[in-house]
């Protein structure tokens, strides 16, 4: 009898089909286990830890509540903002008037996002006009306009800012307070994703005109994107606020926030979604290691930064994406205003060539 040994070790496309099929339910599987697992352990941090790796995990929350925000505003939506923190000042004075009127401070926190809302839809149709870094300027404008007008306000007490009359939650609550807010934060953004406004998104990024042309309504697109990064942002102010004693425009209104979360979201990755947590805890545990040297963490978190968006334009997400299987939930970076994908090498811009595909 005679044997056909020409397919001898072939693969039918069917069964590398179903092959590829089992990887993916095996990888979703231990994905499933392992954040699973990772919830349990930060939920029941607090009873192992010190009060010190709770503030510190404290911090490491609020900055990914705030890349998650700034990175679906600019990394999908194409909005690179400076004016973060005038929404996470709304936050700080609304949350601080309300609890020393006696809201509990979760509600507080909630309606402070609202109104960072309403404020940012009130200023968009004037924003809105302007497109690529005269858009970026002029948040940053707004912001410091903002900051300015407090200062020298006295109706919220100048530059004094306000005393919180209520009690101070303790560590541990604030701890759960802001992983409660980083888990919803990441958990919006990622709903979001999956709607077909993401599509909307990253076609105003893309080109505008174009997809204006296209028949989509731009403003309504922006509006969305700016009005929810601004609620989130006007959330982690209140929460910031629960945590201090006194508010004041400097600190609450102070350019340092935007430069944190813009530093966070460019390190761990743009336009993709593990990358604000990513670079969340690596910006927080730089931080505290140079805690000592200020000039020196400055200094490197600048290189770093510089490396990062010369080297690996998709962050540190983008590097363990390419290491790992799958793409870790990496979305598509895209152009965009930041112009990232066109920096680095150009076996980086375009990635590495495919066995039998020319370089």
């Amino acid at each position: 009898m005679r044997v056909d040994t020409t397919t001898r070790g072939a693969t039918t496309p069917r069964a590398a089909a179903q092959a590829n099929s089992r990887g993916r339910r095996a990888a979703r599987a231990w994905l499933a286990g392992a954040l699973l697992a990772a919830a349990v352990l930060l939920a029941l941090a607090p009873s192992f830890t010190s009060d010190y790796a709770q503030q510190v995990s404290f911090r490491v929350f609020e900055y990914a509540a705030l890349g998650q925000a700034w990175n679906l505003l600019a990394g999908y939506g194409g909005l690179v903002s400076l004016g973060s923190a005038a929404f996470i000042g709304i936050g700080e004075y609304t949350t601080a008037e309300l609890t020393n009127n006696g809201l509990p401070l979760v509600p507080g926190m909630l309606v402070s996002g609202v109104f960072a809302a309403a404020f940012a839809t009130m200023v968009s149709p004037a924003l809105f006009r302007l497109r690529g870094l005269y858009f970026t300027i002029g948040t940053l404008a707004l912001a410091e306009a903002l900051r300015l007008f407090m200062v020298n306000y006295n109706g919220l007490g100048g530059n004094i800012g306000i005393f919180l009359k209520s009690a101070a939650p303790s560590t541990a609550q604030l701890y759960w307070l802001s992983l409660g807010v980083a888990v919803a934060a990441t958990g919006l953004v990622l709903l979001v994703l999956r709607t077909r406004l993401s599509f909307s998104l990253r076609a105003v990024r893309d080109d505008e005109d174009a997809a204006r042309q296209m028949g989509l309504v731009s403003f309504r697109t922006k509006l969305f994107a700016f009005t929810f990064a601004a609620f989130l942002m006007g959330v982690v102010g209140g929460l910031q606020a629960g945590k201090l004693s006194q508010i004041e425009p400097y600190g609450a209104f102070g350019l340092q926030w935007t430069v944190d979360i813009v530093t966070v979201v460019l390190i761990g990755g743009l336009a993709t979604t593990g990358g604000p947590l990513i670079g969340a805890v690596f910006t927080v545990a730089l931080a505290e290691v140079l805690s000592g040297s200020p000039e020196l963490h400055l200094a490197i978190t600048g290189a770093i930064v510089i490396a990062v968006v010369r080297l690996a334009p998709r962050g540190l997400w983008g590097l363990l994406s390419s290491l790992g299987p799958g793409r870790l939930g990496q979305g598509q970076a895209g152009p965009g205003p930041l112009g990232l994908d066109r920096l680095g090498p150009a076996w980086l811009r375009r990635g590495r060539p495919r066995r039998g595909q020319a370089p």
